[in-house]
Protein backbone atom coordinates (compact mmCIF):
# COMPACT_ATOMS: atom_id res chain seq x y z
CA UNK A 1 0.00 0.00 0.00
CA UNK A 2 3.01 2.27 0.41
CA UNK A 3 1.73 3.66 3.73
CA UNK A 4 3.34 3.05 7.10
CA UNK A 5 1.13 2.23 10.06
CA UNK A 6 0.24 5.16 12.27
CA UNK A 7 1.09 4.80 15.94
CA UNK A 8 -1.23 5.71 18.78
CA UNK A 9 0.77 8.72 20.03
CA UNK A 10 -1.08 11.98 19.60
CA UNK A 11 1.97 13.69 18.10
CA UNK A 12 1.82 11.30 15.16
CA UNK A 13 -1.09 13.27 13.73
CA UNK A 14 -0.07 16.88 14.24
CA UNK A 15 1.22 17.19 10.66
CA UNK A 16 -2.27 16.78 9.16
CA UNK A 17 -3.09 19.99 7.31
CA UNK A 18 -6.51 21.41 6.61
CA UNK A 19 -7.21 21.46 2.83
CA UNK A 20 -8.21 25.08 2.37
CA UNK A 21 -10.29 25.68 -0.74
CA UNK A 22 -12.34 28.68 -1.92
CA UNK A 23 -15.44 26.56 -1.31
CA UNK A 24 -14.45 25.92 2.31
CA UNK A 25 -13.90 29.61 3.00
CA UNK A 26 -17.24 30.39 1.39
CA UNK A 27 -18.89 27.78 3.63
CA UNK A 28 -17.41 29.38 6.74
CA UNK A 29 -18.85 32.72 5.67
CA UNK A 30 -22.28 31.18 5.08
CA UNK A 31 -22.27 29.42 8.47
CA UNK A 32 -21.37 32.65 10.24
CA UNK A 33 -24.05 34.51 8.32
CA UNK A 34 -26.61 31.87 9.26
CA UNK A 35 -26.03 32.71 12.94
CA UNK A 36 -25.50 36.46 12.63
CA UNK A 37 -28.38 37.20 10.28
CA UNK A 38 -28.83 40.98 10.11
CA UNK A 39 -26.45 41.44 13.03
CA UNK A 40 -25.95 40.41 16.65
CA UNK A 41 -28.61 42.27 18.65
CA UNK A 42 -26.61 41.71 21.85
CA UNK A 43 -23.53 43.54 20.52
CA UNK A 44 -24.50 46.98 21.95
CA UNK A 45 -24.28 45.51 25.45
CA UNK A 46 -20.49 45.24 25.15
CA UNK A 47 -20.08 48.43 23.08
CA UNK A 48 -16.39 48.95 22.26
CA UNK A 49 -15.04 46.68 25.02
CA UNK A 50 -12.01 44.48 24.47
CA UNK A 51 -12.09 40.94 25.78
CA UNK A 52 -10.14 37.73 26.21
CA UNK A 53 -11.42 34.25 25.53
CA UNK A 54 -10.02 30.83 26.33
CA UNK A 55 -11.21 27.58 24.80
CA UNK A 56 -11.11 24.67 27.23
CA UNK A 57 -11.71 20.95 26.85
CA UNK A 58 -14.37 19.60 29.20
CA UNK A 59 -13.74 15.93 28.47
CA UNK A 60 -10.89 13.77 27.12
CA UNK A 61 -10.56 13.29 23.39
CA UNK A 62 -8.77 14.34 20.24
CA UNK A 63 -8.98 17.99 19.23
CA UNK A 64 -9.87 19.17 15.74
CA UNK A 65 -10.91 22.63 14.58
CA UNK A 66 -8.25 25.14 15.63
CA UNK A 67 -7.41 26.50 12.14
CA UNK A 68 -11.12 26.86 11.40
CA UNK A 69 -11.57 28.97 14.53
CA UNK A 70 -8.64 31.20 13.56
CA UNK A 71 -10.11 31.76 10.10
CA UNK A 72 -13.60 32.44 11.38
CA UNK A 73 -12.69 34.95 14.09
CA UNK A 74 -10.22 36.82 11.91
CA UNK A 75 -12.71 36.95 9.05
CA UNK A 76 -15.09 38.70 11.45
CA UNK A 77 -12.37 41.15 12.50
CA UNK A 78 -8.64 41.26 11.72
CA UNK A 79 -8.25 42.84 15.16
CA UNK A 80 -8.84 39.45 16.81
CA UNK A 81 -5.63 37.73 17.88
CA UNK A 82 -5.79 33.94 18.18
CA UNK A 83 -3.13 31.76 19.76
CA UNK A 84 -3.60 28.06 19.06
CA UNK A 85 -2.43 26.13 22.11
CA UNK A 86 -3.21 22.61 20.85
CA UNK A 87 -2.69 21.37 17.30
CA UNK A 88 -5.40 19.53 15.41
CA UNK A 89 -4.83 15.82 16.01
CA UNK A 90 -3.52 16.22 19.56
CA UNK A 91 -5.13 14.48 22.52
CA UNK A 92 -6.62 16.60 25.28
CA UNK A 93 -7.92 16.09 28.82
CA UNK A 94 -10.46 18.12 30.80
CA UNK A 95 -9.06 21.58 31.46
CA UNK A 96 -6.66 21.61 28.50
CA UNK A 97 -6.37 25.10 27.01
CA UNK A 98 -7.06 24.89 23.29
CA UNK A 99 -7.11 28.50 22.09
CA UNK A 100 -6.51 31.96 23.51
CA UNK A 101 -8.29 34.89 21.89
CA UNK A 102 -8.05 38.64 22.35
CA UNK A 103 -9.95 41.37 20.55
CA UNK A 104 -13.25 43.21 20.33
CA UNK A 105 -15.66 41.55 22.74
CA UNK A 106 -18.52 41.80 20.25
CA UNK A 107 -16.49 39.81 17.70
CA UNK A 108 -15.55 37.11 20.18
CA UNK A 109 -19.22 36.69 21.05
CA UNK A 110 -20.31 36.75 17.40
CA UNK A 111 -17.97 33.92 16.37
CA UNK A 112 -18.13 31.82 19.53
CA UNK A 113 -21.07 29.53 18.76
CA UNK A 114 -20.33 28.62 15.15
CA UNK A 115 -16.60 28.06 15.75
CA UNK A 116 -17.26 25.92 18.82
CA UNK A 117 -20.00 23.93 17.08
CA UNK A 118 -17.63 23.00 14.26
CA UNK A 119 -14.78 22.16 16.62
CA UNK A 120 -16.97 20.01 18.86
CA UNK A 121 -18.39 18.12 15.89
CA UNK A 122 -15.01 17.53 14.25
CA UNK A 123 -13.29 16.70 17.54
CA UNK A 124 -15.97 14.08 18.14
CA UNK A 125 -15.22 12.49 14.75
CA UNK A 126 -11.46 12.60 15.40
CA UNK A 127 -11.91 11.10 18.87
CA UNK A 128 -14.07 8.24 17.60
CA UNK A 129 -11.59 7.57 14.79
CA UNK A 130 -8.65 7.48 17.18
CA UNK A 131 -10.46 4.92 19.34
CA UNK A 132 -11.01 2.60 16.38
CA UNK A 133 -7.51 3.10 14.99
CA UNK A 134 -6.16 2.10 18.40
CA UNK A 135 -7.87 -1.26 18.07
CA UNK A 136 -5.84 -1.93 14.92
CA UNK A 137 -2.50 -0.81 16.38
CA UNK A 138 0.44 -2.83 15.10
CA UNK A 139 -1.63 -4.81 12.58
CA UNK A 140 -0.75 -2.87 9.43
CA UNK A 141 -4.47 -2.63 8.64
CA UNK A 142 -5.64 0.90 7.87
CA UNK A 143 -8.96 2.32 8.97
CA UNK A 144 -10.60 4.31 6.15
CA UNK A 145 -13.75 6.40 5.97
CA UNK A 146 -16.70 6.28 3.57
CA UNK A 147 -18.97 8.66 1.65
CA UNK A 148 -21.50 8.57 4.51
CA UNK A 149 -20.84 12.15 5.53
CA UNK A 150 -23.00 15.14 6.43
CA UNK A 151 -23.86 17.05 3.23
CA UNK A 152 -21.72 20.16 3.13
CA UNK A 153 -19.28 18.84 5.73
CA UNK A 154 -17.54 16.06 3.81
CA UNK A 155 -14.21 17.85 3.45
CA UNK A 156 -14.11 18.69 7.15
CA UNK A 157 -15.37 15.35 8.43
CA UNK A 158 -12.82 13.51 6.32
CA UNK A 159 -10.15 15.91 7.62
CA UNK A 160 -11.25 15.01 11.16
CA UNK A 161 -10.88 11.31 10.33
CA UNK A 162 -7.26 11.98 9.35
CA UNK A 163 -6.73 13.91 12.58
CA UNK A 164 -7.90 10.76 14.34
CA UNK A 165 -5.31 8.64 12.55
CA UNK A 166 -7.57 7.21 9.86
CA UNK A 167 -7.21 7.47 6.10
CA UNK A 168 -9.59 8.83 3.52
CA UNK A 169 -11.31 6.59 1.00
CA UNK A 170 -12.95 8.28 -1.98
CA UNK A 171 -13.72 11.97 -1.51
CA UNK A 172 -16.47 11.60 -4.09
CA UNK A 173 -17.68 9.66 -7.10
CA UNK A 174 -15.04 11.36 -9.26
CA UNK A 175 -12.17 10.00 -7.15
CA UNK A 176 -12.34 6.33 -7.99
CA UNK A 177 -14.64 3.57 -9.19
CA UNK A 178 -16.54 1.25 -6.89
CA UNK A 179 -18.84 -1.19 -8.64
CA UNK A 180 -21.65 -2.46 -6.44
CA UNK A 181 -24.51 -4.87 -6.90
CA UNK A 182 -26.73 -2.26 -8.55
CA UNK A 183 -24.11 -1.49 -11.19
CA UNK A 184 -23.73 -5.16 -11.99
CA UNK A 185 -27.47 -5.82 -12.06
CA UNK A 186 -28.20 -2.90 -14.34
CA UNK A 187 -25.39 -3.41 -16.86
CA UNK A 188 -25.44 -7.14 -17.39
CA UNK A 189 -22.59 -8.29 -15.20
CA UNK A 190 -19.10 -7.53 -13.95
CA UNK A 191 -17.11 -7.87 -17.17
CA UNK A 192 -19.27 -5.46 -19.21
CA UNK A 193 -19.22 -2.98 -16.34
CA UNK A 194 -15.44 -3.10 -16.09
CA UNK A 195 -15.02 -2.74 -19.83
CA UNK A 196 -17.25 0.33 -19.99
CA UNK A 197 -15.61 1.99 -17.01
CA UNK A 198 -12.07 1.39 -18.25
CA UNK A 199 -13.00 2.77 -21.64
CA UNK A 200 -14.03 6.07 -20.06
CA UNK A 201 -12.14 6.54 -16.79
CA UNK A 202 -8.79 8.35 -16.97
CA UNK A 203 -5.60 6.53 -16.06
CA UNK A 204 -4.68 5.62 -13.30
CA UNK A 205 -8.14 5.34 -11.74
CA UNK A 206 -8.50 2.10 -9.81
CA UNK A 207 -11.59 -0.09 -9.86
CA UNK A 208 -12.92 -1.61 -6.64
CA UNK A 209 -15.61 -4.28 -6.80
CA UNK A 210 -17.90 -4.94 -3.88
CA UNK A 211 -18.40 -8.64 -3.16
CA UNK A 212 -20.98 -10.22 -0.89
CA UNK A 213 -19.95 -13.84 -1.53
CA UNK A 214 -16.64 -15.66 -2.09
CA UNK A 215 -17.69 -16.35 -5.68
CA UNK A 216 -18.19 -12.64 -6.34
CA UNK A 217 -14.81 -11.84 -4.79
CA UNK A 218 -13.03 -14.40 -6.97
CA UNK A 219 -14.82 -13.12 -10.06
CA UNK A 220 -13.64 -9.59 -9.28
CA UNK A 221 -10.01 -10.68 -9.11
CA UNK A 222 -10.36 -12.74 -12.29
CA UNK A 223 -11.83 -9.70 -14.05
CA UNK A 224 -8.78 -7.61 -13.10
CA UNK A 225 -10.18 -5.34 -10.39
CA UNK A 226 -7.50 -3.50 -8.42
CA UNK A 227 -9.46 -3.83 -5.20
CA UNK A 228 -12.10 -6.09 -3.69
CA UNK A 229 -14.42 -4.89 -0.94
CA UNK A 230 -15.61 -7.83 1.16
CA UNK A 231 -18.94 -6.66 2.54
CA UNK A 232 -20.21 -8.13 5.81
CA UNK A 233 -17.88 -11.13 5.77
CA UNK A 234 -17.11 -12.82 9.09
CA UNK A 235 -13.48 -12.81 10.29
CA UNK A 236 -13.35 -16.55 9.63
CA UNK A 237 -14.67 -16.06 6.11
CA UNK A 238 -12.12 -13.36 5.35
CA UNK A 239 -9.24 -15.37 6.84
CA UNK A 240 -10.04 -18.30 4.56
CA UNK A 241 -10.65 -16.23 1.44
CA UNK A 242 -7.94 -13.54 1.50
CA UNK A 243 -4.91 -15.79 0.78
CA UNK A 244 -6.78 -17.34 -2.14
CA UNK A 245 -7.59 -13.93 -3.64
CA UNK A 246 -3.98 -12.76 -3.32
CA UNK A 247 -2.75 -15.96 -4.97
CA UNK A 248 -5.18 -15.48 -7.85
CA UNK A 249 -4.00 -11.89 -8.30
CA UNK A 250 -0.32 -12.91 -8.29
CA UNK A 251 -1.04 -15.49 -10.98
CA UNK A 252 -2.31 -12.60 -13.10
CA UNK A 253 0.82 -10.59 -12.34
CA UNK A 254 -1.07 -8.08 -10.22
CA UNK A 255 -1.59 -7.13 -6.61
CA UNK A 256 -5.04 -6.67 -5.14
CA UNK A 257 -6.14 -4.43 -2.28
CA UNK A 258 -8.47 -6.25 0.08
CA UNK A 259 -10.95 -4.17 2.02
CA UNK A 260 -13.54 -5.22 4.58
CA UNK A 261 -16.73 -3.27 5.32
CA UNK A 262 -19.86 -3.79 7.36
CA UNK A 263 -17.84 -4.42 10.51
CA UNK A 264 -19.27 -3.42 13.88
CA UNK A 265 -16.84 -1.12 15.70
CA UNK A 266 -16.49 -3.51 18.64
CA UNK A 267 -15.39 -6.32 16.30
CA UNK A 268 -12.40 -4.65 14.65
CA UNK A 269 -9.83 -6.66 16.61
CA UNK A 270 -11.29 -9.89 15.27
CA UNK A 271 -10.06 -8.94 11.77
CA UNK A 272 -6.47 -8.22 12.80
CA UNK A 273 -5.25 -11.79 12.00
CA UNK A 274 -6.81 -11.60 8.53
CA UNK A 275 -4.65 -10.77 5.52
CA UNK A 276 -6.43 -7.53 4.61
CA UNK A 277 -5.32 -3.98 3.86
CA UNK A 278 -8.27 -1.79 4.82
CA UNK A 279 -11.34 -1.69 7.02
CA UNK A 280 -13.83 0.93 5.87
CA UNK A 281 -16.39 2.28 8.29
CA UNK A 282 -18.75 5.22 8.60
CA UNK A 283 -18.90 4.87 12.40
CA UNK A 284 -16.63 7.83 13.29
CA UNK A 285 -18.96 10.13 11.35
CA UNK A 286 -22.36 8.51 11.85
CA UNK A 287 -22.03 7.27 15.44
CA UNK A 288 -19.78 9.82 17.13
CA UNK A 289 -20.82 12.34 19.77
CA UNK A 290 -19.64 15.93 19.92
CA UNK A 291 -16.62 16.48 22.16
CA UNK A 292 -17.57 18.90 24.92
CA UNK A 293 -15.62 22.16 24.63
CA UNK A 294 -16.29 25.59 26.10
CA UNK A 295 -15.17 29.21 25.76
CA UNK A 296 -14.52 31.19 28.94
CA UNK A 297 -14.34 34.98 28.86
CA UNK A 298 -12.50 37.59 30.89
CA UNK A 299 -11.77 41.31 30.65
CA UNK A 300 -8.39 42.50 29.39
Amino acid sequence: MGMGHHGSRATAFTMVSLPWTPELRHSLERWLQEDLGRGDLSAPAVADAQGCGIWLAKEPGRFCGGPLAVEMFQSLSPAVQVQVQVADGDDVVPGTELLRLHGPAATLLAGERVALNLAMRLSGVATATAHLVGQLAGSGIHLVDTRKTTPGLRLLEKYAVRCGGGLNHRMGLDDGVMLKENHLAWCGGLVPALQRVRAQAPWPVSVIVEAETPAEAKAAVEAGAEGVLLDEFTPEGVAGLAPMLRHMARQRGKAVVLEVSGVRPEQLRAYVPCDIDLISTSAPVTRSSWLDLTMRFSKT
